[in-house]
């Protein structure tokens, strides 16, 4: 059922990016400078284009914050600082999905979070929204809880009412037992503005903890367009099942009945750490107004996904972000971050 709210895709004109700054008592405690250092060459590039939200877990993180920043050349007039402890640093997981109601004004709707199915602690980061309400960090937009697990990961929008998502994330039983896929799409429908579902039931990363979320396979790049990660090397782990999922694809069609236009990414070298294979994906970037801000993995396919990507999005500067530091705990560029779209007052 579609109420009149839409959500907007990523690349429409953006208010701000929110992002929780990492801090020594989530699981960065160990890699703090290397982490920073990702974040600080984002704070860079997304306040030299627009605002940027940073959420503190305290005023002394604040504080140093403030002057790295500073002592960087970050735009800073364009950086807003909020205080909220939190479990993790996962901001497209715990931020609100922004919907435009018929005359362009914002809602945010504030889904349960319950640390990706229950595997890790996540108090403090279900109950982030509401302090940074608290802090009037979304201006005049209203906050409206939905009793239903989700994260922002885990759903890719074209903007006009279609919805791309995994099965094997949104379905899982630790998230939302007691409802049916029809239940669950009722009420992202209602909450979201949605017409239509593409449901993917193959395709996983080795490594990923979210139970596939989307924004590591696939994500819309236009209303028309859908780009994916391939595997093309038949002796990978990932070739049967990356080649199930393109399949997948190939069969859904637009709201039209035409198919979707389909640009597949490289695949990088495989990055194993203590034994175990990282879920590295090119289809973690996240577009800005003006830019998108690519994963880098020092690879060689990394300048392929950046050309692949910007013929994608043609008018914006490809930004590469260095995302070994993040991919260590098992995230990128768009796990780490929420976009807000422009809204009218």
């Amino acid at each position: 059922m579609n109420n009149g709210f839409r959500l907007p895709a990523e690349w429409h004109r953006q208010s701000a990016v929110l992002f929780v700054w990492p801090h020594g008592r989530s699981d960065w405690s160990t890699s703090l400078d290397a982490i920073q250092d990702v974040y600080e060459r984002m704070a860079i590039e997304i306040s030299r284009r627009q605002a940027l939200w940073i959420v503190c877990y305290d005023e002394a993180l604040q504080a140093a914050i403030q002057q790295r920043l500073q002592n960087a050349g970050a735009t800073t007039h364009n950086i807003r600082y909020f205080i909220a402890p939190t479990n993790d640093t996962w901001a497209r997981d715990t931020a609100p999905l922004t919907v435009l109601d018929g005359v362009g004004r914002g809602r945010l709707r504030n889904f349960r979070f319950n640390g990706w199915g229950g595997k890790y602690p996540h108090d403090l980061d279900d109950g982030l929204n509401q302090r940074l309400a608290g802090q009037n960090a979304f201006d005049a937009a209203r906050l409206d809880s939905i009793d239903l697990v989700l994260e922002g990961g885990s759903v890719e929008t074209d903007g006009n009412g279609t919805l791309l998502t995994t099965a094997q994330c949104l379905l899982t039983t630790t998230r939302n037992p007691r409802l049916s896929q029809s239940e669950i799409e009722r009420t992202l429908s209602e909450a979201l503005g949605l017409k239509r579902f593409l449901w993917l039931h193959e395709g996983s990363l080795a490594g990923d903890d979210t139970d596939s979320h989307v924004d590591n396979l696939a994500r819309f790049t236009a209303p028309g367009t859908i780009t994916y990660v391939r595997c093309d090397d038949t002796g990978d782990e990932h070739f049967a099942a990356l080649a199930a999922m393109e399949a997948e694809l190939r069969q859904f069609r637009q709201a039209n009945g035409e198919p979707y236009r389909l640009v597949p990414l490289p695949w990088p070298k495989a990055i194993v750490e203590d034994g175990e294979r990282l879920p590295a994906s090119y289809a973690n970037f996240l577009v800005i107004n003006g830019a998108v801000m690519v994963p880098a993995f020092a690879d060689p396919a990394d300048a392929e996904a950046c050309r692949r990507i910007g013929d994608c999005f043609p008018g914006r500067e490809i930004v590469p972000i260095d995302s070994r530091p993040l991919i260590a705990q098992r995230g990128g560029i768009h796990c780490a971050t929420m976009q807000f779209p422009l809204w009218k007052d």
